[in-house]
């Protein structure tokens, strides 16, 4: 990798990037050492798409909780420390109550997460638990928990970590900054999945902010991809039921869609979405040809991809985001495989060997 602060005595996206981020000498740095996460090559995608584009996952998924909210997490708690906050609350559908209770632990705090009951993968719920979360599940959806959460954190001494924080996209805009270090240069195209959409417009403030400081000489083309059965920022409207395999981004009323569709015509981008049937085939795709598992809604960076990859230009330079891990769902995974799994073996060699057909 072309920086040098990817190395093992890495501090955490606050301290390698403090005067990039709204900190100072006074402000707890809460930290797990999130952020630097790989910039991996996909060659398979690669080889589908073919005209010598390079693609590349930026695996977020490997951040401390599994996925990309330590990034915005770390800069949220540590603000709220700060301001000698005793508890947070957030709405979630899994990862933000994760990371969240993760980092309010760690700063010795309460946290409270509002999760809608039967709609949250079991990885993430047993995250939330371990860490110590006092979590609430409420016969609604995601949307309804998100305007509560809300409606406490201004009447009563408690702060809201979800993505309208603006110290949420604080720390996210990080993961651009390091995209461009690991490449040289900002890719021609950023492939990310869209749920509250607070992910893409906090890498487009990322990449802006490189780009005028002289790191960078081009700024993205801003792709982004929400679930056919969630797609609000698609059909430009409320989905009042959102459904989707990928629960991480089942979302119909996007909190940040106004400074989405400011990014999408700022970098002149294109929001597609894209069918449950598709997140999966690139769910297994990414399994078993490249070696990484991640979640759902991850996925739907790389079906969007290649629902539209005759757009991309000749030689072009593409990053994928993969916003979680996969263990966040493992029913997901156990139903959705194309591995084979034979029970009921005899437990000797014979058996064994003939079932392998070596």
């Amino acid at each position: 990798m072309s920086s040098k602060k990817f190395s093992a005595n890495w501090p955490g996206l606050i301290e390698a990037y403090k005067d990039w981020l709204p900190v100072t000498s006074k402000t707890p740095v809460i930290t797990l050492q999130e952020g630097a996460t790989p910039l991996i090559p996909l060659k398979s995608i690669e080889e589908i798409i073919g005209r010598n584009v390079k693609v590349y996952a930026k695996y977020d998924g490997l951040n401390p909780t599994g996925s990309f909210k330590d990034r915005g997490m770390t800069m949220a708690i540590s603000k709220a420390k700060e301001n000698e906050c005793k508890a947070v609350i957030c709405a979630s559908t899994g990862n933000t109550s994760a990371s969240a209770a993760a980092y309010a632990r760690r700063a010795n705090m309460r946290a409270f997460v509002l999760i809608p009951d039967g709609y949250v993968a079991q990885g993430k719920l047993a995250q939330a638990l371990v860490y110590g979360a006092e979590v609430l599940a409420i016969k609604g959806n995601f949307d309804r928990a998100l305007d509560i959460v809300q409606e406490i954190a201004a009447n009563y001494p408690v702060t809201l970590v979800n993505s309208v924080n603006p110290y949420r996209l604080q720390g996210q805009k990080t993961a651009a900054f390091e995209i461009i270090e690991t490449l040289g240069e900002a890719p021609d195209w950023l492939c990310i999945p869209m749920g509250n959409a607070g992910n893409i417009s906090a890498y487009w403030m990322g990449f802006v902010e490189y780009y005028k400081a002289n790191k960078s000489t081009i700024l993205p083309k801003m792709m982004g991809f929400q679930a056919s059965g969630s797609a609000p920022l698609v059909l430009e409207k409320r989905v009042n039921n959102p459904e989707t395999i990928a629960t991480a981004i089942r979302i119909g009323n996007p909190v940040n869609k106004e400074k989405a569709f400011n990014v999408k015509k700022e970098s002149k981008g294109k929001f597609l979405d894209v069918s449950d049937k598709e997140i999966i085939k690139s769910y297994n795709l990414l399994g078993k040809n490249e070696g990484i598992f991640c979640e759902p809604a991850s996925a739907a960076s790389i079906a969007g991809l290649l629902k539209c990859k005759k757009e991309i230009p000749n030689a072009a330079t593409v990053v994928c985001v993969l916003t979680g891990n996969g263990l966040k769902d493992p029913d997901c995974a156990i139903k959705n495989n194309e591995a084979s799994f034979f029970s009921d073996l005899e437990p000797d060699l014979e058996s064994i060997v003939k079932k392998m057909e070596l």
